[in-house]
């Protein structure tokens, strides 16, 4: 397993919280997470590291980071559709 995949939390369509813990866990032991989703999952990733950072405000996790961008996927009838992405760096506040 790449460092790029234990260091990145991919949103999909499980129950909000269920992000929210597993990246809560990676923070334990990372200084920074990159919360990455693409689609209809923005929402819910924005969630997210919002949940954390305002949430957790006494455990000093901050949001960094944040990049939005496309890609080209190739849906189900052939055609390539862009599809929006975003990913999200939440990190320990250094003060």
């Amino acid at each position: 397993m790449s460092t790029e995949q234990r260091d990145t939390v991919f949103i999909g369509k499980k129950p909000i919280m269920a992000y929210v813990t597993s990246t809560l866990i990676q923070l334990a032991n990372l200084p920074s997470v990159n919360i990455k989703a693409r689609g209809m999952s923005i929402g819910r990733a924005v969630d997210v590291a919002q949940i954390i950072s305002r949430k957790t405000e006494n455990s000093g996790y901050m949001i960094g980071n944040i990049s939005i961008g496309s890609e080209s996927l190739e849906s189900q009838d052939g055609k390539t559709r862009n599809v929006s992405t975003i990913e999200i760096e939440v990190k320990r506040n250094t003060q």
